[in-house]
């Protein structure tokens, strides 16, 4: 027999599926089609086993669609724009583009090898100017249309990337990629109108079936739906032309426990008393240099100033509220004044004991009358309390029953106005860097702001700039930003902020439909493919980049450029879990971590004998240097060895842990099933039984129906524990040749989406006729299936650990393999490999380590 040899597989099987351009995705009378894609990469240099894992994924689903039968459209490109590129280029006083492309060149050799089923006729990075120019006339289709507008605003401003950041792209009060803290400022941005979809992008959700319940959760929350009260504070005496204060809240009910008044430092009336007063002015100055983010306003430290003004209370006539301008007060929501709360809200209640203001209850528990001392009492709106004095007359409910009655009882006597407030904000998409699509429009001191005419498109980038200062480079290149007025001619000057990259990758999606087009796309080809059937990517992306995607599809549906079918661009979304490894490390002089490559670790030991610190799993990470390299891998084993083993180990939505140990044992049981393959094609024909030649063909059905059904409901390490299982049955049985053969061939079918090179060729060994890739998939037959089931225990060292269900004839071999790859039977085998299986027909199957 001839030695598994995975190099020269793979590279003969990729070089015939190029040849035949079987992955090119085009259109075919008569048949269904399905457009399957990952969240593309960010090229930063090299692709990891996360990598490999996510697209592996995908390909296991756009092979096997066309093995049923589908056209596939499987597309690949590069999320290219953004800061690393900049920060790079400053670093080694390179140019952002000379870097991006080199890593999209890198990478793509990386993933070749890998033998994905992708149409890389269709590759695109979204810094090339073909690109960047359709998207430039989006811009200039939707600003036609209204979905964009400029204006002033208080923006997130990162002071270490130099530019702003939408309030998605502020975590913990701090930037998304510098990690500096967060500061507010005032300037002329360009916004997406997405809040004006916020109810349509709410109610949709319960239309995305096949969407996790999670991110939906994540996006409803992010929204933020909420009914209030919106009424105004009348002053006692004017300020700055202001007779009332006008403020919006969801808890109407605790209005009896007001005891001041705050305003942002950013209101209308803070700005106007900051011009009369030095000390407002200083006050809010100083706010301003911190960020916007929920978290920093829940966590940060409650600043207040007393403005001096008293504002009537609405209830008691014999009661004023000082008003303050308070830090953790935002101008984005509501009105940008709120009534403090101290006994039921946190925020208000950290306020009021610093600044000894009254902490008034407006409800107590059910049980018990204990008044509010360290911790507001914030039940849930559900929740029945106890009111102490409610303006509507209720004693005990639910707080959503009591908004709902102070409600109507300001209403009916003119005191304010039920109103439905969104926490989503519009979406400032101006961002003052180089490295991102210039925004098509001119200024003229003569006609104002001009959008550029679509034939002058694309406004590209200028490649002579430096970056050896902070700030962005375009303000300073000496001729690229003067212009001619596209209105009356007369000298003008470009904008020189760019996009938010998140513009980029909220359209790629559609683009990959027509990637050529001379508009963004092409009609005809977007009602073809769109939408995407599958989406697959992490769960990171929930809110930014997934939340974005939905308002463009509507956005480019509203201008023309998607059909009316595909508002809501992904049909159903798989978010997967991510690829771990022990983390190794030694200490410097000074005790801080130093971290070494897994591959330079042999045995806990570096090579000159000194010892590592081995710390938990965790996310592959460059900075961490825990990252194992696909093309070492694929070097040493494989690449069908890679792809068999990510998703082998565990559920594809968990976290699976990157093991040479595993690695091995894959690659083992690839040699095994290429082994037994030889042994079949040299069989004499002749040999087997009736029954042997039955049972196989039994258990090769129960595979069929158990692999589809694993891989249609993306239970990939189910389908492979299967296919496991009945390769182990196929090894030990005593069918003829023809039996043999036959199973043999189905079984290079089942494993082809996952191991698709060895499946190659097997397929051929075995005389298969043409590839394997294209052969219809195998469909079980239902009277092999019609058979009494039994339900085995699975113990591991005596400990019930979980159980199977499986025919009563079953070969043992094969009842072995599915309990072993059973989930709770792995997780407690922590990795340690079984002394022996005990299977008592028809009752148990015991695992002893």
């Amino acid at each position: 027999m001839s030695q598994y040899a995975a190099d020269l597989i793979e590279a003969k099987w990729q070089q015939a599926w190029d040849e035949a351009g079987i992955f090119r995705a085009t259109r075919r009378a008569g048949r269904p089609k399905y457009y399957v894609l990952e969240m593309f990469p960010y090229p930063s240099g090299r692709i990891h086993m996360g990598h490999v894992r996510n697209y592996t994924m995908g390909d296991v689903i756009a092979r096997y669609k066309i093995a049923t039968g589908h056209d596939v459209l499987h597309p690949m490109g590069w999320d290219a724009f953004g800061m690393p590129a900049e920060n790079a280029a400053m670093a080694s006083g390179g140019h952002p583009k000379d870097w991006t492309y080199s890593n999209i060149s890198d990478m793509r050799a990386q993933m070749k090898p890998l033998g994905l089923s992708i149409d890389w006729s269709r590759e695109f990075a979204t810094c090339d100017p073909e690109y960047y120019g359709q998207q430039q006339a989006l811009f200039l289709d939707m600003l036609e249309a209204g979905l964009i507008y400029r204006k002033n605003a208080v923006v997130n401003w990162d002071p270490v990337d130099m530019t702003v950041l939408a309030n998605e792209q502020v975590i913990d009060g701090k930037g998304w990629r510098s990690g500096a803290e967060v500061e507010r400022r005032e300037l002329t941005q360009w916004f997406f109108r997405i809040s004006d979809m916020a109810e349509e992008l709410l109610s949709a959700l319960d239309g995305l079936d096949d969407w996790p319940a999670k991110v939906k959760l994540m996006q409803a929350n992010w929204i933020g739906k909420s009914r209030g009260l919106e009424m105004d504070f009348a002053l006692t005496a004017p300020a700055a032309g202001t007779d009332a204060i006008t403020v919006f809240t969801t808890r109407p009910d605790t209005l009896a426990g007001a005891s001041f008044v705050a305003l942002s430092p950013d209101h209308p009336l803070a700005r106007a008393l900051e011009a009369e007063n030095p000390d407002v002015r200083a006050f809010n100055t100083a706010c301003r240099k911190h960020g916007t983010s929920e978290a920093e306003m829940e966590t940060g430290e409650k600043l207040g100033l007393d403005t001096g003004l008293k504002a009537h209370h609405p209830l008691y006539a014999d009661r004023t509220l000082p008003v303050w301008i308070a830090n953790f007060v935002l101008m984005d929501y509501g009105t940008g004044a709120i009534f403090g709360v101290p006994a039921h809200d946190q925020r208000d209640l950290d306020f009021a004991r610093k600044y000894a203001l009254p902490v008034i209850d407006a409800f107590v528990p059910l049980e018990g009358d204990a008044r509010v001392q360290d911790t507001a009492f914030v039940p849930a709106k559900t929740e029945k309390v106890r009111w102490i004095d409610q303006p509507a007359g209720v004693t005990e409910a639910t707080g959503e029953a009591a908004i709902d009655a102070t409600i109507d009882w300001a209403e009916a006597r003119g005191l304010g106005r039920g109103t439905i407030n969104y926490r989503l904000r519009d979406w400032g998409l101006s961002r003052q860097r180089y490295w991102g699509c210039p925004i098509p429009v001119v200024h003229c001191a003569a006609c104002g702001i001009v959008p550029e005419k679509k034939e002058n498109l694309p406004v590209r980038l200028p490649d002579d700039v430096s970056f050896d200062q902070p700030g962005n480079p375009l303000d300073r290149h000496p001729t690229w930003a003067d212009t001619t007025c596209p209105a009356c001619g007369g000298a003008a000057r470009r904008e020189t902020d760019t996009m938010d990259t998140f513009v980029d990758s909220s359209w790629y999606y559609a683009r990959f439909t027509a990637p050529h087009a001379q508009t963004p796309t092409d009609p005809e080809a977007a009602a073809c493919w769109m939408n995407v059937d599958q989406y697959i990517g992490g769960i990171e992306h929930a809110i930014l980049h997934l939340l974005y995607s939905r308002f463009f599809a509507r956005a480019m549906h509203r201008t023309g450029h998607l059909p009316d079918s595909a508002i809501e661009p992904f049909n159903a979304l798989f978010t997967q879990g991510m690829v771990t490894h022990e983390i190794y490390q030694t200490r410097d002089a000074r005790g801080r971590p130093v971290y070494h490559l897994p591959e330079d670790v042999q045995d806990g030991k570096l090579a000159d004998g000194t010892r590592v610190e081995v710390i938990s799993s965790a996310k592959m990470s460059k900075s961490k240097k825990n990252v194992v390299d696909p093309v070492t891998i694929i070097s040493a084993w494989g690449a069908d060895t890679a792809r068999w083993f990510v998703l082998s180990d565990s559920p594809p939505e968990r976290d699976v842990e990157w093991t040479a140990a595993g690695a091995e044992a894959a690659h083992r049981h690839l040699a095994r099933v290429w082994n037994l393959s030889e042994k079949i094609a040299a069989m004499p024909d002749g040999t087997g039984s009736g029954d042997a030649d039955a049972a196989l063909r039994r258990a090769m059905h129960h595979a069929i129906h158990d692999v589809t059904q694993g891989i249609e409901s993306f239970g990939f390490n189910a389908a492979i524990a299967r296919l496991y299982a009945f390769a182990a049955v196929l090894g030990k049985s005593g069918a003829g040749r023809v039996a043999q053969r036959e199973a043999m061939l189905v079984l290079a079918q089942l494993m082809a989406p996952v191991t698709p090179h060895i499946a190659e060729a097997i397929w051929e060994a075995q005389g298969g006729e043409g590839l394997v890739t294209t052969a219809p998939w195998p469909v079980a037959d239902e009277a092999m299936l019609a058979e009494e089931a039994i339900t085995m225990p699975i113990q591991v060292n005596g400990k019930r650990r979980g159980e199977i269900s499986v025919p009563r004839d079953m070969a043992q071999a094969e009842i072995e393999a599915l309990a072993l790859g059973v989930e709770t039977v792995q997780k407690a085998l922590n990795g340690a490999v079984p002394k022996k299986v005990i299977v008592v027909p028809g009752r148990i199957v015991n695992v002893v380590v």
